[in-house]
């Protein structure tokens, strides 16, 4: 169930006075751009949250875990952003389509969509459980699906918008013992360039974020054995997502590959 308290209803062209200093050279910007971020209570989701508010985005933190979502929420208030918080299953259909259109309630609008929320299971393919694979499809694929489709159907009113589906090299290679996760990643790959292919007719950006080893809870959970010093910083790879925000109108950067310089899981 999707729990909320706050109505801002900006206007769509509505600006305000913030504290955030932004390069005046009439170029692309993000303030007062309505940002809705799955998975965002902690790793990436949380440091791409944090550059987007301090940037002048007014963000969606939307994350299974609704207590921590309302923590970082309230974190990124500090920044002089709009902030709110967001229960969401992204695997339960329903629950997608009520989160967008809770952002749309919350908000009045929809600028950009980060699929980030993601999940992994590691074994070899005689010990993943059916639930356990549904698990993985239904969090890295299928969520992406139903919140895109949502949020397209929004975005192609108003002309406008950017969709981000933070991948990973495990949709370019793979390993043993992570089947399920390759998978859901190779799927998420496709269905970006698919979805590219399919909504720039309707002005929606799409872009897939092929991301290296990250020093985030998720990968250290996986692989506790690895050395953080050939990973990378989470916020390095949210800069990225930004530079890619920041495109002219004009322009889409439809895949984007962000690596550690020293770590091997793509060449």
């Amino acid at each position: 169930m999707i729990a909320h308290s706050n109505n801002y209803r900006l206007r769509p062209i509505e600006r305000r006075a913030t504290t955030v200093t932004i390069a005046q050279d009439d170029g692309p910007t993000l303030c007062d751009k309505v940002v809705f971020i799955t998975g965002a209570a902690g790793g990436l989701g949380a440091a791409l949250g944090d550059l987007l508010a301090r940037a002048g985005a007014h963000i969606l933190v939307g994350d299974l875990r609704y207590e921590q979502a309302r923590g970082v929420a309230a974190t990124l208030t500090e920044h002089g952003a709009l902030a709110h918080a967001i229960g969401i299953d992204v695997a339960d259909p329903a629950s997608a389509e009520r989160a967008v259109a809770e952002a749309i309630d919350v908000f009045g609008r929809l600028d950009v969509l980060v699929n980030n929320a993601g999940t992994d299971i590691a074994a070899p393919v005689s010990a993943i459980a059916p639930e356990q694979w549904l698990r993985v499809i239904g969090t890295n694929l299928n969520g992406p699906f139903f919140l895109s489709r949502a949020a397209a159907s929004v975005m192609t009113a108003a002309g406008h918008g950017h969709i981000i589906n933070v991948a990973s090299t495990a949709a370019k290679r793979a390993w043993p013992n992570a089947s399920a996760y390759h998978a859901s990643k190779w799927g998420l790959l496709g269905l970006s360039h698919a979805l590219h292919a399919e909504l720039r007719a309707s002005g929606i950006k799409v872009t897939a974020v092929i991301a290296g080893g990250m020093r985030t809870p998720f990968y250290r959970e996986r692989f506790p054995d690895s050395d953080s010093n050939a990973l990378q910083d989470p916020a390095t790879v949210a800069q990225a997502i930004r530079s890619v925000l920041l495109m002219p109108d004009e322009s889409v950067i439809a895949e984007i590959t962000v690596l550690p310089m020293h770590e091997s899981s793509w060449p």
